[in-house]
């Protein structure tokens, strides 16, 4: 399952882009697996570079997730169907599709309490020792691959995926036309969030970052108001004062897109009383925090782990045009050894990179 591989029927081999070592990419062959009777093979188009991805190549882990082996790397990624499986009744090839990438085992409890996305057994494109999607041509289970209409193209297709953990967290957060809401974080995350946010109808939305490059791209994005922070922990009192001015009323609900110890302080203090704050990012481990002071102004705290059942709400909002998030691809790159190990140079840099895609 999510294995890509030789193609028998075009002849040509099957390539994807292996992490073998500490910044070290590498285009090799990839095997395919056989087609089960519900699976479909796709002819990878869209591939995006998330956070994830970075880190596997500087560090060979993400969180928890060692990389002990090769593994082919990617998950936010949409293609055409090139195959389908003997009882696939609602793909055809030629389709075009965006790909959920987590696979659940929809035996256990959590699966079946329809949580599937917190799986134990969950395997998920290019979380170790699942190979990702970052290849010529994948297979994957067909109810995981949804059809795109004519006026979302492959990119954005791709985009569902960033663009699914947003609306999660507003989902988990309850976000809507009464929510006044806060974004810690400007990154590709943040800006994805605020995207859902405002579909969501989120009537106040100010953003937060270290960035000014970052903001200006929120404020384009349709942010009310933005304000400029420090990493420096003694400023949180202040900047608080800032973001509740920013806000003009007080905070009802808090997504930290950043997850380190000065955000999600600042979330708990700046959320007012009965409000919720998301916690979504994942950069500190560990984290000091006042929670008693959260507490007993009743503040619930959220967490939120990847997504579930979100694809055809992305998919219905790009159609609209309710979310347009074709403004977040700043770079393309090509599929070459070259361009590979330049495409990640580039996000890893960040600067004026926000999502780095692949157009295969």
């Amino acid at each position: 399952m999510g294995k890509g591989g030789n193609s028998e029927k075009d002849g040509e081999q099957n390539m994807a882009a292996w992490l073998t070592g500490i910044n070290t990419l590498k285009i090799q062959p990839f095997e395919l697996p056989p087609l089960g009777p519900y699976d479909v093979r796709i002819k990878m188009k869209a591939v995006g570079i998330c956070g994830s991805d970075v880190h596997y190549l500087k560090t060979l882990r993400c969180a928890d997730f060692i990389v002990k082996e090769p593994m082919v790397i990617g998950h936010e990624c949409a293609g055409i169907i090139e195959e389908v499986g003997s009882d696939v009744k609602t793909l055809v090839p030629g389709d075009r599709v965006a790909l959920e990438p987590g696979i659940s085992c929809w035996r256990c409890n959590v699966c079946k309490d329809g949580r599937y996305n917190l799986c134990p057994e969950m395997k998920f494109f290019a979380t170790p020792p699942v190979h990702g999607s970052l290849a010529n041509q994948v297979v994957h289970p067909a109810d995981l691959c949804f059809k795109l209409p004519e006026n979302v193209s492959l990119e954005e297709g791709a985009m569902c995926e960033p663009l699914s953990v947003g609306i999660h967290a507003c989902r988990r957060a309850n976000v809507g036309p009464e929510t006044t809401t806060l974004i810690m974080g400007a990154g590709p995350i943040g800006l994805v969030t605020l995207l859902a946010a405002r579909a969501f109808g989120a009537p106040r939305i100010v953003i937060v970052d270290v960035d000014e490059y970052r903001l200006s791209v929120a404020k384009k994005l349709g942010a009310d108001e933005t304000v400029k922070v420090s990493t420096d922990m003694q400023d949180i009192p202040e900047e608080v004062e800032q973001i509740r001015k920013a806000m003009g009323r007080s905070v009802d609900v808090t997504l930290d897109c950043a997850g380190f110890n000065k955000t999600l302080s600042t979330a708990l203090r700046a959320t007012g009383e009965g409000g919720k704050v998301c916690l979504i990012g994942m950069g500190h481990g560990e984290m000091n925090v006042p929670l008693t002071a959260a507490a007993v102004r009743e503040v619930d705290v959220v967490g939120v782990f990847r997504y579930k059942n979100t694809w055809p709400l992305c998919i219905d909002f790009l159609t609209s045009g309710k979310i347009d998030v074709k403004p977040l691809i700043t770079h393309r790159f090509g599929f070459s050894q070259k361009e590979v190990e330049e495409a990640f140079e580039t996000s890893a840099r960040g600067g004026d990179a926000i999502k780095v895609m692949f157009n295969l």
